[in-house]
Parts: C-alpha cells; structure tokens; sequence
C-alpha cells in the first residue's frame, strides 16, 4: 500500500482522496507501482490547481461581470467536490470561496457605482431641463435655438433613467423646446409685421426726400429733411435687403439737396467776405471804446457804427456769430456804464442813503448815552446789551457811508 498526505492507494488498487469530510474513492490502479497510481492522480488534482489560478486571475485582473463569475465559481466547485484527484481539494474550495467574496465585494462597488452614475444622470437631465425651461422664458431667439439643439445632443448622451424618471423629465424637455419654438415663430411673425411697416413707413420718406432733393427753398427744406431723418430712426428698420435699398435712396436726395444748398451758400459767401472786413473794422473801432470811461459820447459812436453796420448788409455764416459777439460785448459794457452812472447819480438813491446815515448817526448817539448811564450804574447787563446793540450799528453805519461816497464819487 502507497501514501501521502492527502491520498492512499490500498493493496487491491484503489485509490483515495482525503478530504474535510473523509476519504473517497476516486479511481483504481491496476497497470503500475501505487506510487504511479497517486502521480497519475496528482497531476489531475494540478489541472484543477491550473483552472482555481486562472479563474482568480480572470476575477482578479479583467471585467468578468459577476454574475459571469460566480457561475464558474460555482461550476469549478462541483468539479472540485466531484474531482478524481488527489491532492488537496479543500483548499482548493477555500480559494474558491474567497473568490466569492471578491466578487460579493465587488458586485457591491458595482451596485454603488450604477447608483452614482444614475443619481448623476438625474442631475444632469434635471439641469438640462432647467436650462431648457429657462431658456424657454427668455427672447434670446437666436442663441437659445442654438443652445436648445446643444441640449438635445447633451441629453442623448446621458445615460437612461428608471422609465417613469424619464419620461417625466424629457415630456418637460419637450414642453419647453416646443413652448420656445411656438414663443420664437410669434416674435418673428411680428417683427415680419413691423418690418414690413416700417418699409411701407420708410417708402413714404424716401418718396418725399426725393421729390424734395431739387428744391432751392434752403430754410424749410433743410428743416423738413430734419425732420424726415427723425421720423426714418422712429420708423424701426425694415428688411435688411429692402432697408438698405431705401436708405441708399434716402441718403442720395439728403446729399443732392445739402450738396446744393452748400454749393449756392459758398458762392454767396464768397460775395459777402468784402462784408466781413467792413464789419471787422467796425468792430475793432468799438471795441477802441473799451473801458467805458464816457457813456454818453460812447453811445453816440455805437450809434454811428450801428448805421454803418446795418448799411454794410450781410456776412457769411461763419463770421456771423463771432462778429455780432464782439459787438454786443461792446453795447453791453456801455450799458452798465450808463447804468453805474445813473445809480451814482439817482438823486432819491442819494436822499435814502444820507437818510439812512443820519438815522445811523442819531441811533449810535442815543446807545453811546445809553451806554454810559449803565456803565455809571453798574448795569453790567444793560451794558453788554447796549454795546452790542451799538457794534452792529458801526457796522451798517460803516456800510451806509460807503453807499452815500459812491454817491459822491468819493
């Protein structure tokens, strides 16, 4: 009889497998020595030991899905319990076990990781919706078109929720893609009607800016154009191709009306620079006036250069402001000469003020009086009130004098 470990071969040929739960027959050996008969059986118990290492490094080392594994955790395990092979098979149930842990374990990081990529989802599609529905209140026509298209490609390449979750979510997708939609048609339908106002608006300018362009009536003419301008901005815009034609028509009768006007306005101020330089002249003489020492003989000159000046006649547009400018800074500076002179003068200005200064005087004499009474009495109250009272008379006194030299000339 031959032994080992965990096998035997008895002395009619059978061989033995030792196990946890005691010895079994797995075959008989009649051709050879025992110690053949349990090599033999050993290198099948290896060929069991090749398949636990691989299935570990399957488990261990590729994406076998667990289900998967577990199956051939399983099946080796029958064929482990029912192997003919000696060697030790309970260890080989005990790795086999282990590996059903492993793969518990990792069906668990698997559950977790689907739970995380379906939360995950869900947030993605609920904030897809989100931006859709507000996207749907908003009137970014142009760019939230675009953005709702990026959306739809975006949710397609989240992955699917449970069907109710879904279905909820997307039938809200839809609602806002469609509210928007429907929302975008009505803003351009109304803006085809307003546009096509607006050229019906803008024809009517452009028929009177044109029948307008020959006309040499410049005042109203210029004015009307004015107003013509004003009334195409209000006018909104029309279609891009039809807008640009009008504008083109429009601008053309504005420029051959002002080019016109400008033409007929150069030649005529042309004529009238020999003007200018009288007037210039006219000017520097009154401004020989300045300061204003003798308001009478003064005005008597502005008089002179008054009719010289209106006998000259016209002078071109852009020397008119300046040199009426310096003119009526001439006549003002008289003006206030004169009515200097006249407030000097005023006779009943003159009374007031020598009244008010004698009133003056009077009052100051009375608190002096006054003051010296409570200064004898030692009515130091009365005296405190009394030379305040006088303070502030000095002062208009002092004020009055002043007014009543200018009077005088002083």
């Amino acid at each position: 009889m031959s032994s080992e470990p965990w096998g035997r071969v008895d002395e009619q040929g059978n061989v033995y497998v030792r196990t946890a739960g005691g010895e079994r027959i797995v075959g008989s050996w009649a051709a050879g020595s025992p110690d053949e008969a349990l090599a033999f059986f050993q290198r099948k118990y290896e060929g069991l030991v090749l398949e636990v290492d691989l299935l570990e490094r399957r488990i261990r080392e590729t994406d076998l899905s667990p289900k998967e594994a577990l199956h051939s955790i399983e099946r080796l395990k029958e064929t482990v319990a029912t192997a003919n092979a000696v060697g030790d098979l309970d260890g080989l149930v005990r790795r086999l076990d282990a590996l059903v842990e492993i793969v518990q374990q990792r069906r668990e990081e698997i559950k977790a990781a689907k739970s995380r990529a379906l939360q995950e989802a869900r947030e993605a599609k609920e904030r897809i919706v989100a931006e859709a529905e507000s996207i749907a209140a908003g009137n970014n026509w142009r760019g939230g078109g675009e953005r709702l298209r990026q959306l739809v490609e975006e949710w397609k390449s989240v992955p699917r929720l449970d069907r109710k979750t879904d279905d909820e979510l997307w039938s809200r997708f839809s609602q806002a893609r469609s509210h928007f939609t429907k929302r975008r048609k009505q803003h351009f339908q109304q803006l085809d009607a307003q546009r096509e106002e607006a050229r019906l608006r803008k024809e009517k300018l452009v028929a009177e800016a044109e029948a307008l362009a020959d006309s040499t009536d410049w005042g109203p003419t210029s004015a009307r154009f004015r107003e013509l301008m004003r009334e195409w901005k209000a006018a909104g815009r029309a279609h891009r191709d039809v807008e640009d034609e009008l504008w083109e028509r429009f601008r053309k009768a504005q420029d051959t009306f002002f080019q016109a006007r400008a033409q007929v306005f150069a030649e005529r101020d042309a004529e009238l620079r020999e003007n200018q330089e009288a007037k210039e002249a006219l000017v520097a003489e009154a401004e020989k006036l300045l300061p204003v020492t003798d308001y009478r003989a003064a005005r008597a000159v502005l008089r002179s250069i008054h009719e010289r000046w209106e006998a000259i006649g016209p002078v071109p547009r852009d020397a008119r402001a300046r040199l009426e400018g310096r003119l009526s800074a001439v006549e003002r500076a008289v003006r206030e000469a004169e009515e200097e002179e006249w407030r000097r003068t005023n006779p009943e200005a003159r009374a007031r003020a020598e009244a008010t200064v004698a009133q003056l005087r009077n009052s100051i004499a009375q608190l002096e009086r006054a003051a010296e009474q409570a200064r004898q009495s030692g009515d130091q109250r009365k005296l405190a009130e009394t030379e305040e009272a006088l303070q502030a008379r000095r002062a208009l006194l002092e004020a009055a004098e002043k007014t009543l030299a200018e009077f005088s000339g002083a």
